[in-house]
């Protein structure tokens, strides 16, 4: 089965990161003046429908379990894929997705403040260096809407990705995804209404091009994290901005500059330490583990956020 080894899961988290920025590619492609409210509706009933084949995978035993906490990253997930949507009309594919890979900096920030964890020396360096990075590449005189809209898409998916903590641990991601876009469904189609653009079906076909590769991303990171620890093969999932680099290069002639590349570094570079540093605690507790037990437990991470 695909993912069961290291090798196997880094393939699969360099395709469907691929996968994410097809997505974006996408999204970029309806230009400025896509009516957004109109797509994310859209984008939110596409998903439901591509779920309805899984149907089995949904507990009708307690179908809206965690209801709450799903409602409330249903509809930050409605401001962030609007935002997201703006993000990718008017900036470079690369920048909106370094600014995006900003998140996980944010989720540690927000565990602090939320969850009151403690940070590491490690952890303090790389929140720093991640925001000046974030400066480097927008730098402030240049920001506008479509960088404040990068921002606040890092920024709900970070929220989200904090919130997964509060999910009833035996949904399935299946179960989960699908309650989360039925949710945002009522709301996102009244933002819709009151958006006041003509109707375009047309645009249904790009909000589901859009869902089809984001949940192929999160399916090929679902086998990825089943069998093998996030901290082995985490750092695969940066390609992503390697991705965006070539096809914004290639596709839309938007050629990277030294600041971004600068920046890049900056966020890319200090979260590639702490994956390393988790992975090395991680395998000295495997050893204190075997020394005192015959049967090490398991290790399970949770699947990367929905984008």
């Amino acid at each position: 089965m695909p993912g069961k080894t290291v090798n196997s899961a880094i393939v699969l988290l360099v395709i469907g990161n691929a996968l994410a920025l097809v997505s974006d590619v996408v999204i970029k492609l309806l230009g400025q003046d896509v009516p957004v409210l109109q797509f994310v509706f859209l984008r939110c009933l596409c998903t439901v429908l591509m779920l309805l084949p899984f149907y089995r995978m949904i507990d009708m035993k307690a179908p809206f379990a965690g209801l709450g906490y799903h409602a409330l990253r249903a509809h930050i997930g409605i401001i962030g894929i609007g935002a997201m949507v703006m993000a990718l009309a008017t900036l470079p594919l690369a920048t909106a997705n370094a600014v995006f890979y900003a998140a996980p900096l944010i989720v540690v920030v927000l565990s602090v403040l939320i969850f009151r964890e403690r940070l590491t020396w490690l952890s303090v360096a790389a929140v720093v260096s991640g925001f000046a990075g974030i400066l480097l590449i927008l730098r402030p005189v240049e920001i506008g809407w479509g960088a404040l809209g990068a921002l606040v898409t890092a920024f709900s998916l970070a929220f989200n990705a904090l919130l997964v903590r509060k999910l009833p641990k035996n949904q399935t991601m299946v179960h989960s995804v699908a309650l989360n876009y039925m949710l945002c469904l009522p709301v996102a189609g009244a933002l819709a209404l009151i958006e006041g653009r003509d109707w375009s079906w047309s645009l249904m076909l790009s909000a589901g091009a859009s869902s089809f590769f984001i949940l192929g991303y999160n399916f090929a990171v679902l086998l990825a994290y089943r069998h093998v620890a996030a901290n082995q093969v985490t750092s695969a999932e940066y390609t992503g901005l390697i991705w965006a680099v070539l096809i914004g290069w290639i596709w839309f002639n938007e050629v990277p500059d030294l600041w971004f590349l600068a920046g890049s570094l900056m966020i890319v570079v200090p979260l590639l330490a702490l994956g390393l540093k988790n992975r090395q605690a991680s395998a000295g507790r495997s050893i204190a583990r075997r020394n005192e037990s015959p049967e090490p437990e398991a290790v399970v991470e949770a699947p990367a956020e929905l984008r």
